[in-house]
């Protein structure tokens, strides 16, 4: 049965993760960057400002939103998580070493993408009935797609991001937090995720102000903790930095003169791969982040939209390449392991038994706060799809698939995970494109005011 399963997964996701899907991905993502003007770099100091001023809002999490750090250690916790941690795993014996250049070129562009994607968001939110603040990609494919059409499109969004995100990605999740604790103490993994999805209960039954000061309490806590030990491996292994970064460039063009032909990939594979796994890193294009950026309270949709590359640089440009380079210079890619298991190797040989311990506390941190944020997105669309009286069915799901998911194949989880990102991202690029003049709009308004207003309002 899970041969089927991986085999019926693993086909569709072959195709939709061909070419097509990564010239659309990049494609969107040029074309954004260009007509922005190239925002990730030109006003990437703009975007640290906006991040860290609204830091030192005091504003609580409710009904009416969350404050613009809220929305950001959100959408962070749904990006950092298995995808910076087993994704370069995945990605590097897929398709190679090279597959983290091509993981870089996807983040960079990326950024032009995400941009939008939190700007459209805070263009098209609305408020519910009973005062709750709601948005995300389901309201500005709508927007952008009048009709009957808008509304199936979106209605359609909405059902891919409750199944691929909200459940798919506690599938994936409660994988990862059960092989860890599994590997490490030696415990049955379908008792780790019958853990993990009461503990999912606890937190995300709590509402909006319970899932916000989670999030904003963990995510820095283990980015900080993840750095420093991540940082500590690779200065162990230091000689084989440079050797590394040789991997990576040559491998993105020629796989085949990297480590003696061990991965057995061409270039094709190489970029396939690191794009796939780069959008489940970063998530930029995928269409789950909106949800979050979208009840951020802020003057100007461009504000949350700066705000939201600084989601891109932190997920892709430092926890994604720590992990990458703690697999390549410490060689655990030749252990044999696949997934989680090669950056536990490499902890190990560092630290000892303390280094499995190390990682698993960070893995059950990054995996279960993206197991909150997934919770999340999916909440919006469940809301909007069936209102609130769906809310405890959802729940209780949440909790069976981070159960299932330890009890299911590294490779099944992961083809489940592309396909329905698949879905998600085709539709939501739809909805980018259809508002995209919208989006330029409001980005040359944006301009014309200038930031210096709203740092002094998002700092108070």
């Amino acid at each position: 049965m899970v041969d089927a399963l991986n085999n019926f997964f693993g086909t569709i996701s072959g195709i939709l993760w061909g070419n097509l899907y990564m010239y659309v991905l990049v494609g969107t993502g040029i074309y954004f960057t260009v007509r922005l003007g190239f925002p990730q770099i030109l006003r990437l100091k703009d975007s640290f400002k906006l991040t860290f001023s609204s830091m030192k809002n005091k504003d609580k999490a409710g009904k009416d939103g969350m404050s613009s750090w809220q929305s950001l250690a959100t959408a962070i916790a749904g990006q950092v998580g298995t995808g910076n941690i087993a994704g370069p795993a995945t990605a590097i014996m897929a398709g190679g070493p090279g597959a983290i250049f091509w993981m870089w070129v996807s983040a960079f562009f990326g950024m032009g993408t995400i941009f939008s994607e939190a700007t459209a968001a805070q263009k098209y939110k609305e408020t519910l009935p009973d005062g709750r603040v709601n948005g995300g990609p389901a309201y500005y494919i709508k927007a952008g797609f009048k009709g009957a059409l808008g509304t199936g499109l979106a209605n359609a969004f909405s059902i891919f991001v409750i199944i691929g995100f909200g459940l798919a990605a506690s599938l994936i999740q409660g994988n990862t937090i059960s092989m860890a604790f599994a590997n490490t103490f030696n415990v049955d993994p379908i008792v780790i995720g019958v853990v993990v999805g009461i503990l999912a209960v606890i937190v995300c039954s709590g509402g909006l102000k319970r899932m916000a000061d989670f999030v904003t309490l963990v995510v820095p806590f283990m980015a900080v903790i993840y750095i420093i030990t991540g940082i500590i491996v690779i200065l162990s292994n230091a000689s084989e930095i440079i050797p590394a970064f040789k991997m990576i460039f040559i491998g993105a063009f020629n796989p085949q003169a990297v480590a003696g032909g061990m991965f057995g990939v061409g270039m094709k594979e190489a970029c396939r791969y690191g794009v796939a796994r780069g959008l489940f890193s970063n998530e930029a294009g995928t269409g789950s982040t909106p949800h979050a950026h979208a009840v951020a309270k802020v003057k100007h949709p461009c504000d949350q939209g700066l705000v939201a590359i600084m989601s891109v640089f932190i997920d892709t440009f430092i926890i994604l390449n720590i992990t990458a380079l703690i697999i390549l210079t410490s060689g655990s890619y030749a252990s044999g392991g696949e997934g989680i298991t090669l950056t536990q190797v490499a902890f190990t040989n560092v630290f000892g038994p303390v280094g499995g311990l190390v990682i698993s506390i960070c893995i059950f941190f990054f995996s279960f706060s993206t197991i909150i944020a997934a919770f999340y997105y999916g909440e919006a669309n469940v809301r909007k799809l069936f209102g609130n009286k769906a809310m405890p069915i959802y729940t209780v799901l949440i909790a069976v698939f981070a159960v299932l998911g330890s009890g299911f194949t590294v490779s099944l989880v992961w083809s489940i995970c592309d396909v329905f990102n698949g879905f998600m991202v085709f539709l939501n690029i739809l909805g980018l494109w259809g508002v995209s003049n919208v989006i330029i709009g409001l980005w040359k308004d944006y301009n014309k005011e200038g930031t210096e207003t709203t740092l002094k309002d998002l700092s108070k």
